[in-house]
This record gives C-alpha cells, sequence and structure tokens, in this order.
C-alpha cells in the first residue's frame, strides 16, 4: 500500500513553487491512495452482494490515467 500523504512535506512542495497536478503533482500521491481506496471498496462491496457467484482470488496491478497523471 501506499505511504500516508505528508502534508507538512506538501506544504513546503507548494512553497518551493512545485506544482499540485501532473505527474511529479504534489497531490498526485494523495490523489493515488484516494483512488485506491475507492476501488477497493467498490470491489468489496461488490463481492458482498454477490457471495455466491463471486469470490476474491487475489489482486492484479492496474495503471489509471488521470488528469493528475499516471499511477500503478
Amino acid at each position: 500500500m501506499a505511504k500516508d500523504f505528508n502534508f507538512e512535506a506538501a506544504l513546503k512542495e507548494l512553497q518551493s513553487g512545485k506544482s499540485l497536478t501532473g505527474k511529479d503533482g504534489i497531490l498526485t500521491p494523495l490523489i493515488k491512495q484516494l483512488t485506491e481506496a475507492a476501488l477497493e471498496a467498490e470491489i468489496d462491496t461488490h463481492l458482498a452482494e454477490e457471495v455466491s457467484k463471486n469470490r476474491k482470488n487475489g489482486k492484479t496491478s492496474k495503471t489509471i490515467k488521470s488528469t493528475s497523471g499516471s499511477f500503478s
């Protein structure tokens, strides 16, 4: 799992002029963390509704493309 978003470091980077979004943007790690949590919750909910039909049998890596950049 991704490391926790460091708000103090983000503020320092913002003050130094680093971009908020994009491949190396300040918010990109936070957006990745939120997206992964949302996708995990979605699959857990889906599987809970379809207990008799589906079961979770592992994870595969996916690449997500967004306005903040791509991440896996």
